[in-house]
């Protein structure tokens, strides 16, 4: 059963995850949203201006307090906690993701990709790893699961230049958009140098489009009933980076999302493609929160 709190963190925080998740049987779903919630609920703190870093600091204390069976009153916390030793995630996969946060509080950005790496495995690797806990995949699968978050935090990365600006950070490579001639990423110097800066973009687009392919040969690991709110996710975002590569100054003009309609088609196609019994099973029964 999902928690109304659970609900309103995950609806809040994300259209393509949220409603793809959507379609998970219950007992997985019930487990992605308490996963969700809890890695939004620490992001949302360093993602606020001015920053929440007490309040985030806390969080981690609290978190630390409920894993050594002291449970923190906070339902978030708690229940990823009693995920934590249901699903048998390691707590050092935990530890990797807040320190990513953590690094949101003081790095503004990264020089190179080996710079960004390890922000990468903590922020992004891991939801991939837990994902792949929660699902029960071999672990032969964790790679694929690794790329595939990667892929998929990367694309963010190029979607929300302006947003991540806004609030003092820059993630993609420094020296890569230099390397173009480019000074900064705002959204000025990308109309002094319109060439340059699609250029620039879509190199970083073929760094994600190659990792999401490699990502995507993981998918022959997970079952069928899991299949189609994952594809429907990596097909979320590819639809997100050939948007932005017909035309990169389109980060600048709003933020490049699928609309919940195009999310839904999505999973009905991907019902088709992956087992056209799903469509007469309860697995792509339309949940009620979305009713």
């Amino acid at each position: 059963m999902i928690s109304p709190t659970h609900l309103r963190i995950f609806r809040q925080g994300s259209t393509t995850y949220f409603h793809s998740s959507l379609f998970f049987p219950a007992d997985v779903r019930s487990d992605v949203f308490v996963l969700y919630s809890f890695v939004r609920m620490a992001d949302d703190f360093v993602d606020t201006i001015p920053q929440q870093v007490d309040a985030f600091h806390a969080f981690c204390s609290r978190y630390s307090e409920a894993v050594q069976g002291h449970p923190a009153g906070d339902l978030v916390i708690d229940s990823f906690v009693d995920l934590l030793h249901r699903r048998e995630l390691d707590p050092a996969w935990v530890e990797a993701f807040l320190s990513s946060m953590a690094m949101d509080i003081t790095r503004t950005g990264y020089a190179t990709m080996d710079d960004l790496d390890t922000y990468l495995y903590g922020s992004s690797e891991v939801i991939g790893l837990f994902m792949a806990r929660i699902l029960d995949l071999p672990e032969a699968s964790h790679p694929a699961a690794r790329l595939l978050g990667k892929a998929m935090q990367y694309i963010n990365f190029i979607r929300d230049i302006e947003e991540d600006q806004q609030l003092g950070r820059t993630y993609l490579p420094r020296r890569e958009w230099e390397s173009f001639g480019l000074e900064c990423l705002s959204r000025e110097e990308a109309h002094r140098h319109p060439v340059e800066f699609a250029a620039f973009i879509r190199t970083q687009l073929d760094r994600y489009c190659g990792w999401q392919r490699e990502a995507e040969k993981g998918f022959a690991c997970i079952p069928w009933r899991y299949l189609v709110p994952i594809r429907t996710a990596s097909d979320m975002y590819r639809w997100t980076a050939e948007v932005i590569r017909a035309d990169p100054m389109e980060v600048y003009r709003r933020k490049v999302k699928p609309s919940i309609p195009r999310v839904l088609a999505s999973v009905l196609e991907n019902g088709v493609r992956t087992a056209p019994v799903l469509l007469l099973g309860p697995s792509l029964t339309v949940p009620s929160a979305v009713r």
